[in-house]
C-alpha cells in the first residue's frame, strides 16, 4: 500500500507514519517545518523529508490514500493535487477508522483524563501479554510509537480526541471511531476558537454518544455532572457502566488503593488518576483482563508522559512538570499535589499558552483552580498572545479572573526566573503546569539552581 502524508511532522501524524512503515506499506511525507522529537524520529525510519515544504510533484497516481493532518491548510498544494489526480484522501481518524471497522473498536473520550486512562489500559494490557492495536496521545515507556497497527489483533485502543479531523473535514476527531466500547472522563468546556460556547461543546460528547454502536458499551464517570446528564438523556440502546473515586488513604506521601485483594501501593495519586483509574479497570475488564490481574499491573503504573512527571526529587523538595493548561485540568492537578503533601509548601506556575486560555471570554473559567497552591504564579508570552491574534489582558484582569489577588503574574522569562530563584524550596513542592515552553526558559538552568538552594 502506497500513502502520503501531508503535514508528516504532527505529533500524532508522525506516529502513524512510522506505524505503518513498520507495517511494510510505502510511505512518503511533506510538511514546511518538522520540530523535535518528530524529526529524529522521523530520521531514525528514513521518512523524514528531504528539504521542507509542500511540493505537488509528490502526489504520484499510483497512492492508494494521501492522509492529511490538521497543520495543513485547506489550499495546500498538494491537498489541491490530490483532488486534481483523485487520490483519496482520508483525515487521520478516518484512516484509523479504515485499518479498524473489523475490531472491537475501544475510545477513551473526556475533555480530561483520556491520555492517562488509554496509557493505563495500555499498561495492563502489556502487563498481562494482551496484544492490541492502539492509537495514544502522548509517549509511554516501553513503547516505540504511540499507534500500532495489525492486522491479527481483535481489539484496537483508541484516545478520542474532540479537536477538528482536518482543514477539510471539521468533524470532532471521536465522531468518526463509531466505538463498541467507549469510555467518557468528563466534559469541562475548552477548544474555543473550534466550540465557541459551552453548549456547543456539550453537544460534541452528545454526538460521541450517539456514534457508539447499537448494543455496545459506555463506561462514564459518575462524578461528573455534565456526563452524568447527557448520558441520562441518552436513548441509544447500549449498556451504561457508572465509575467513581475508589477507596483509598495517604501515608507517607503514597497513595494506597484499598481492595479485597489488600492494601495496594501506587505509583501514581490524585483525586483525578485514582478515578481515572477506576474507569480504566471497568475497560479492561471488558476487554478480558481479570481484576485480580488489573491490580498486579496497575502497582507498576507510573504515569503518562508529562502527567505529574518528577524531574527533581530530593528529601525535601520535588518538582514536578505537568501538561496540564486547561482549568479542569489546573485545579485536579494542584488539588492532587496538595492533598498528597498537605505538609509541604506548593508552589504552582501556570502558563497562559493556548488560544483558549488567552481569550477574555474564557479566561473566567480559571476561577479558583490554583487555590490550592501556598505561591501561585501565572506567566504568558505577550508574543504568543500576538500570533494568536487576541487583545492582551492585563494583570488585574488575570488576577479577577482567577479569584486570586495574591497571584503573582509575569509576562517577562527573565523576570520569571529571577522570582522562581529568590524563593526558598526547603519542604517544598515546585509545579510547572503548561503545554508550552515558557518562552524558551532554561528549564534545566532553574533545576539545577532549586537543587543547591537553601
Amino acid at each position: 500500500m502506497n500513502i502520503h502524508f501531508i503535514a508528516i511532522g504532527g505529533s500524532a501524524m508522525h506516529n502513524l507514519a512510522i506505524a505503518l512503515h513498520l507495517k511494510g506499506y510505502s510511505v512518503s511525507g511533506s510538511d514546511d517545518n518538522i520540530f523535535q522529537p518528530s524529526k529524529s524520529r522521523l530520521k531514525k525510519y528514513g521518512l523524514l523529508p528531504n528539504e521542507f515544504g509542500w511540493f505537488p510533484s509528490k502526489i504520484k497516481s499510483n497512492l492508494d490514500f494521501v492522509i492529511l493532518g490538521m497543520h495543513a491548510k485547506a489550499d495546500n498544494p498538494e491537498l489541491l493535487e490530490s483532488k486534481v489526480k483523485d487520490v483519496k484522501i482520508l483525515s487521520y481518524p478516518e484512516f484509523i477508522y479504515e485499518m479498524s471497522k473489523n475490531k472491537t473498536r475501544v475510545v477513551i473520550g473526556g475533555s480530561h483524563g483520556k491520555t492517562s486512562i488509554t496509557a493505563m489500559i495500555l499498561h495492563v494490557l502489556n502487563s498481562n501479554n494482551k496484544n492490541v492495536d492502539y492509537m495514544v496521545g502522548a509517549q509511554l515507556k516501553g513503547f516505540e510509537t504511540m499507534v500500532h497497527l495489525t492486522d491479527e489483533n481483535d481489539f484496537i485502543l483508541l484516545e478520542g480526541d474532540e479537536y477538528l479531523s482536518s482543514p477539510i473535514d471539521r468533524r470532532p476527531k471521536f465522531h468518526l471511531y463509531q466505538p463498541n466500547i467507549a469510555l467518557i472522563s468528563g466534559i469541562s468546556w475548552d477548544h474555543i476558537n473550534v466550540f465557541p460556547t459551552k453548549e456547543n461543546y456539550v453537544n460534541q460528547f452528545e454526538t460521541f454518544l450517539d456514534t457508539i454502536i447499537q448494543g455496545g458499551v459506555l463506561v462514564y464517570n459518575t462524578l461528573d455532572e455534565e456526563v452524568k446528564k447527557i448520558v441520562l438523556d441518552c436513548q441509544k440502546s447500549i449498556r451504561k457502566l457508572e465509575y467513581s473515586m475508589p477507596e483509598h488513604f495517604i501515608k507517607e506521601g503514597i497513595t494506597f488503593l484499598v481492595t479485597d485483594e489488600g492494601d495496594i501501593p501506587l505509583n501514581i495519586f490524585g483525586d483525578h488518576n485514582l478515578s481515572n483509574m477506576a474507569g480504566a479497570k471497568l475497560v479492561c475488564q471488558l476487554m478480558g483482563v481479570q481484576e485480580e490481574e488489573f491490580y498486579n499491573s496497575i502497582i507498576s503504573f507510573k504515569g503518562a508522559d508529562k502527567r505529574l512527571e518528577t524531574i527533581l526529587k530530593m528529601h525535601d523538595r520535588i518538582v514536578y512538570k505537568d501538561f496540564a493548561h486547561s482549568p479542569s485540568k489546573v485545579l485536579a492537578t494542584t488539588n492532587a499535589l496538595k492533598k498528597q503533601f498537605h505538609d509541604r509548601k506548593l508552589i504552582a506556575l501556570l502558563e497562559l499558552h493556548t488560544f483558549s486560555s488567552l481569550n477574555k471570554n474564557f479566561i473566567n473559567q480559571y476561577r479558583n483552580t490554583l487555590k490550592s497552591a501556598d505561591i501561585s504564579i501565572l506567566f504568558y508570552d505577550p508574543n504568543a498572545v500576538l500570533n494568536k491574534g487576541l487583545s492582551e489582558i492585563d494583570q488585574q484582569e488575570i488576577k479577577n479572573a482567577f479569584n486570586d489577588q495574591d497571584l503573582k503574574v509575569f509576562s517577562d522569562s527573565d523576570n520569571l526566573k529571577d522570582f522562581l530563584l529568590s524563593q526558598s524550596y526547603a519542604n517544598s513542592n515546585l509545579l510547572f503546569m503548561s503545554s508550552g515552553n515558557y518562552a524558551s526558559i532554561d528549564l534545566d538552568f532553574l533545576i539545577n539552581q532549586i537543587r543547591t538552594s537553601e
